[in-house]
């Protein structure tokens, strides 16, 4: 709870310049002083507070806060992206404007006309100072709206793209993975691979069900469950987890848990997840025996484990430790970070989830400064990973550039 508290307290700070940003965009640089300037001003300081009070009332119940709280996050990074790469073609519209009229002034000035009097010489009356092309204001204005405009409509735009791609059926990815260790006899075991589910205030049972449907229709060998199930308590989750006792396998199911097990009461969820029929791998590893050959299939908890003191963290000498060398051995672990120490003790292929496939580009750009592999198969320190982008979503129901999936992961020999 303190940690989660202390993510609210750090997104408040950020979202709350965010906000500011976007105040000044689209609200200051748009509206005269007036009435509408400051319905402008009020609406961004309640958006500011929906998000932070969205994180922690949603960790409260308070579940009917998500849709509109989480929506609004993925709206304003996206307004905030917009905005940002507006900024140089903006400044190059004000610096032409600018010198267009420096061009069109004229060099030299007319002299004043003299008014000759009776009194004498008299200056023209004065008629009051024109403003200049370049200042006026409703050049700035007829600028500023336009851009906050076309921010809104592309904005508004992806975020309803994303949204229909995240409440849609996960896509079905399928891989073929070599292994130098796998027995001929096994070559074509198939891993039907989901991580990331993440029931909670916006997936519930529906959700596990679409997701048990499509993993039984692949009638794979084994099924890898690799974390991240659930955001909330066995109290409040554990009938829309239900469905997973319907999933079908012949060599049984797995799980591994992720970090947001760790933040949903993880003791419980293991024990219901294994109520469920699912083998939960905490730092050990089972023997497959299939078609005359053996693998070894192991499992670690997710790093978060180690900082919590809530339950073990990854132990991979207890997963890995004293096994059979020449056997192959896949490993399940929530995050491919785990891959650099699995390749101490020789793993052939890790299975992952945790990073969304970047959930929602271009924050993919960032999640690849933490994890080594984002989506896809990929190699860190002679290990092979495979990270399957998540059946679900955390946070906004929104995903751009990377879609919801479930991976058939077929093991050949090499």
């Amino acid at each position: 709870m303190i940690a989660v508290l202390g993510f609210v307290a750090v997104l408040a700070l950020v979202t709350g310049l965010i906000h500011l940003y976007l105040w000044k965009r689209l609200v200051r640089d748009t509206t005269t002083p007036g009435r509408w300037r400051r319905v402008g001003g009020i609406a961004a300081l309640v958006l500011a507070l929906l998000v932070p009070v969205t994180m922690a009332g949603t960790q409260a119940g308070l579940y009917w806060l998500a849709w509109p709280g989480y929506l609004w996050l993925a709206l304003m990074f996206y307004l905030l992206i917009v905005l940002v790469v507006l900024e140089v073609p903006m400044l190059v519209a004000r610096l032409v404007l600018r010198r267009r009229v420096v061009a069109a002034e004229p060099t030299t000035a007319a002299p004043e006309p003299v008014l000759v009097g009776a009194a004498g010489p008299t200056e023209p009356p004065a008629t009051g100072a024109v403003a200049t092309p370049d200042h006026d204001p409703s050049r700035r204005l007829l600028l500023a709206r336009g851009a906050a405009i076309f921010a809104g409509l592309t904005a508004t735009g992806v975020v309803g793209y994303g949204v229909r791609t995240a409440l849609g059926p996960p896509q079905l990815d399928r891989v073929r993975i070599p292994l130098a260790k796998l027995p001929r006899s096994m070559d074509g075991l198939r891993i039907a691979t989901v991580s990331d589910i993440h029931l909670g205030p916006l997936r519930g049972r529906a959700h596990t069900e679409r997701i048990v449907a499509a993993i039984n229709r692949l009638d794979a060998d084994i099924v890898a469950v690799v974390g991240d199930l659930v955001d909330g308590s066995v109290a409040e989750l554990g009938s829309a987890a239900e469905p997973l006792r319907d999933l079908r396998s012949r060599y049984g199911s797995f799980f591994v848990t992720g970090n947001h097990e760790y933040y949903s009461g993880v003791e419980e969820w293991v024990q219901e997840v294994d109520r469920l029929g699912l083998r939960v791998l905490q730092n050990r590893r089972q023997e497959i025996q299939a078609r005359g050959g053996v693998l070894d299939l192991a499992g670690v908890n997710d790093l978060t484990g180690a900082g919590t003191g809530l339950a073990a963290g990854p132990d991979f000498a207890a997963a890995l430790g004293d096994r059979d060398p020449s056997r192959p051995v896949v490993l399940l672990a929530h995050q491919p970070l785990a891959a650099k120490e699995a390749a101490r003790y020789g793993v052939d292929l890790q299975l992952s989830g945790h990073t969304h496939g970047g959930q929602m580009v271009p924050f993919n750009l960032a999640v690849r400064l933490e994890q080594p592999v984002v989506s896809g198969l990929g190699e860190v320190d002679g290990t092979k990973v495979y990270v399957t982008n998540g059946a679900g979503f955390w946070g906004p129901p929104v995903r751009v550039g990377a879609e919801p999936q479930i991976s058939l992961v077929e093991l050949r020999s090499a």
